[in-house]
């Protein structure tokens, strides 16, 4: 996936939606949020602190709110893009330019901004991933594998570990080890082609 360097080569890259998406930046460049982009995608800033993006993908386009969790959401519009696993951000999608009802997101993008402002935030607590035994003994028979892993930051280190460990069983366990050793050879994280 290439990113994209500026919101104009992002909102070019979606044509189906691009009229939609320039509509969702005039709004949000009426507001006191800093356009950036992150993540190859426009976000909008609070004193660099994320409070919403504009997204586009083949079915649906919208915004990522991104303390979504803490606004009233009378209407029961927002979506939580993984249930059980995103704590914090919440999604307004639509699938048409006549679905957008500005009066909404204006409110939205109003009480998200003065959340940031009073310090609203989902507090994310860092999981400690123990060593998988497989990837333990792999390192300990491999002095370049081993190196390699240890100059991984730690965040490349436990999204190794936790892939890994999700796997229930044996056979999975070991294909997934023979897939990410090549990858921790060459300094890969496991998310980088996502980067």
């Amino acid at each position: 996936m290439e990113r994209k360097k500026t919101v104009e080569s992002y909102v070019n890259n979606h044509p189906q939606w691009s009229e939609e998406l320039k509509l969702l930046r005039k709004v949000l460049q009426n507001t006191e949020l800093e356009e950036n982009i992150k993540w190859g995608m426009p976000v909008y800033t609070l004193n660099n602190k994320n409070v919403v993006g504009i997204t586009g993908f083949k079915k649906f386009f919208g915004l990522w709110f991104y303390q979504g969790a803490f606004l009233k959401d009378s209407k029961k519009l927002l979506r939580n893009a993984q249930e059980g696993k995103t704590k914090g951000m919440r999604h307004l999608n639509y699938s048409s330019k006549a679905d957008i009802d500005m009066k909404i997101v204006k409110a939205y993008l109003k009480e998200a901004i003065q959340n940031e402002k009073d310090g609203k935030r989902i507090k994310v607590e860092k999981k400690k991933w123990t060593m998988p035994p497989l990837l333990a003994a792999a390192l300990t028979e491999n002095p370049k594998l081993e190196t390699a892993f240890g100059e991984l930051t730690r965040g490349k280190q436990n999204d190794y570990k936790e892939y890994l460990l999700s796997a229930k069983r044996e056979a999975t366990k070991i294909s997934r080890l023979e897939k990410i050793k090549p990858m921790i050879l060459e300094g890969k994280g496991l998310n980088d082609k996502y980067k």
